[in-house]
């Protein structure tokens, strides 16, 4: 077995080409990079089959650049979807403060399938393999949590869609999430 020192001789130089074809602002990649490294370490323990480990460390790097996009997809959707402006800001954080606990609503099974693969970053054959479900089951179940999650913000608030169903504006109905009172998590 490699050590991590001639991992990272061997595959620095190969997985950072890698990562910038796939990630196109520098200091993106470099964390990138650096945080498979760190995977690498902290999980070579876990390899069963030595002879596969180029192929493990790029199943590492893609998912870390997967992991890099949802993360920055939550956020363009914060910065970019919702008008802008002070007030429509203020309630943008409201509404996000309130998520957790509308999150916290879902029955037990959704609730952890949600947390795990959206706000951890599981993949959903991660999830799969952690709840002994099928990969077509772990999927079912996030599916189910995501528009369980749509369903309450729906009675919560009424969003208004572009042709692309992006949200451009919403406003509160009923609204539990986004109310000076909301409960903050």
């Amino acid at each position: 077995m490699q050590s991590i020192e001639s991992l990272y001789e061997t595959f620095n130089e190969r997985l950072s080409q890698f990562i910038r074809k796939r990630v196109s602002n520098e200091d993106d990649a470099r964390d990138i990079l650096q945080d498979v490294f760190l995977k690498i370490h902290s999980r070579i323990d876990t390899l069963e089959n030595r002879d596969k480990i180029e192929i493990w460390i790029y199943r590492i790097a893609r998912n870390a650049i997967i992991d890099h996009y949802r993360a920055r997809r939550v956020t363009i959707a914060a910065d970019d979807t919702l008008p802008a402006g002070e007030v429509e800001d203020d309630m943008h954080r409201k509404l996000a403060s309130g998520l957790g606990a509308m999150i916290d609503r879902l029955p037990e099974q959704y609730r952890e399938a949600l947390r795990l693969t959206e706000l951890e970053g599981l993949t959903q054959k991660e999830l799969a393999e952690r709840f002994a479900l099928s990969l077509s089951g772990a999927k079912s179940r996030v599916q189910r949590a995501r528009k369980m999650l749509r369903d309450l913000l729906m009675q919560c608030c009424h969003f208004e869609l572009d042709r692309y169903g992006t949200v451009i504006d919403y406003h509160p109905i009923s609204c539990c999430c986004c109310q000076e009172d909301a409960p903050t998590r």
